[in-house]
């Protein structure tokens, strides 16, 4: 029984070392998220003044073709393409936003 118990407590001890670490990965992905949607809120205010489209399928591929030829996985290239294109929507959507 003081096996099983044992195990437990180092297992919990694990896990909130890797929560830890995950909730400061979090945080910096919070910041660098946020630094983000400051540049497409720029990059929304130039193509207002300019009259140009927010969609730009073109530019769309090539931070596809920039986060894929960067990943060195464990994340496959399909799924780190499914998170951008969500990333990639709501800056989209912000940039709506600044420009109506």
């Amino acid at each position: 029984m003081s096996s099983d118990v044992s195990k437990q407590h180092a297992a919990d001890g694990a896990l909130g070392r890797c929560r830890e670490r995950i909730d400061e990965i979090d945080r910096r992905l919070v910041e660098l998220l946020n630094e983000r949607t400051s540049i497409v809120e720029e990059i929304g205010r130039v193509k207002r003044e300019a009259n140009l489209a927010i969609y730009e399928p073109k530019r769309e591929s090539q931070v596809f073709d920039n986060i894929t030829s960067h990943n060195g996985g464990p994340l496959s290239e399909e799924r780190l393409k499914r998170i951008f294109e969500r990333i990639i929507d709501e800056m989209r959507t912000i940039q709506q936003k600044k420009m109506g």
